[in-house]
């Protein structure tokens, strides 16, 4: 028998979503969830309720999603606009609006979901969350300072990460939250390298846009040195010893070799740097805490 009339052959659905998969960058949940779970580790000594660990991370990785996804939407006519990101989803045609959004509803429900199965504190929190999501793609439009709200938002993954296990706020939260936001500006900044010109061109706002690439370069590799000292900090809060602290020297270097490599200028130089050595530098921390809280 034919399929219905209207119907989506099975191979088609799953080719669409591997297009929105690949639009809203899905192997990127690397750069947040190591650090939800290296929050978990601590937090619970090494011995997380899997009930709550599944939830925390079922969570984070629907909220990064989401935000990519409507970030794709919101940022459509300045991808078509742009030279370097006009071959992305939205402007050639391969995915519509309306299906990046239904995406970014059906992640946002699983996030409520999620959340609502953990604390009354991580509930009430759902709106700043939204905020944090929605507000990040239209940042670029009035303050350069943007590259820093993605930081923050990426920092909500070991923040709702603590939260959720302990329903209240510690200071030593904000030292591993402080860590990741400055590490993913610093990263951010350095990307936004690649579209000085287009951005001032546009009208939009970023750090490279408004101080130029020396002074981007700066303000990243000052953005990464307050990383290393947040994380260099954690022991003070928690019973971390050198196996941590050997970690924390290794994403030292790691940093150190992304703003060397992105000094390339070129677009696969950035890429690199902004890119791949971040998808490695949150695993060598979560390692470095898993083995300090099993071995040390």
């Amino acid at each position: 028998m034919g399929s219905e009339p209207g119907a989506v052959p099975a191979r088609g659905r799953w080719r669409r979503l591997g297009d929105i998969g690949d639009a809203v960058i899905v192997r990127h949940t690397l750069f947040s969830l190591p650090f939800a779970v290296v929050a978990i580790l601590l937090e619970t000594d090494g011995r997380p309720p899997v009930g709550k660990l599944v939830l925390i991370l079922v969570a984070a990785m629907a909220a990064r999603n989401a935000a990519n996804a409507l970030n794709r939407v919101v940022d459509a006519e300045i991808d078509a606009r742009n030279p370097r990101t006009a071959g992305r989803h939205l402007p050639t045609g391969r995915l519509s609006k309306k299906e990046l959004l239904a995406f970014t509803a059906v992640m946002g429900a699983v996030l409520v979901a999620a959340t609502a199965m953990l604390n009354w504190l991580c509930v009430a929190l759902l709106p700043v969350a939204a905020v944090m999501i929605i507000g990040y793609s239209y940042t670029k439009r009035f303050t350069w300072l943007c590259h820093y709200w993605l930081g923050a938002a990426c920092a909500a993954a070991p923040m709702g990460a603590f939260l959720a296990l302990s329903g209240r706020f510690e200071l030593g939260y904000f030292a591993l939250a402080g860590a990741v936001a400055l590490w993913v500006a610093g990263f951010d900044i350095l990307y936004a390298l690649q579209d000085i010109e287009f951005d001032r061109s546009a009208g939009l706002r970023s750090v490279p846009a408004r101080f130029g690439a020396r002074g981007a370069r700066l303000i990243a590799a000052l953005s990464h040195a307050g990383t290393v000292v947040a994380l260099a900090a954690l022991p003070l809060f928690w019973e971390l010893s050198w196996p941590y602290l050997t970690g924390v020297a290794l994403a030292a270097a790691l940093l150190a070799a992304e703003h060397l490599i992105a000094r390339g200028g070129t677009e696969r130089h950035i890429r690199i740097a902004s890119y791949s050595i971040n998808e490695i530098l949150p695993l060598v921390v979560l390692a470095a805490t898993a083995a300090d809280v099993y071995l040390a």
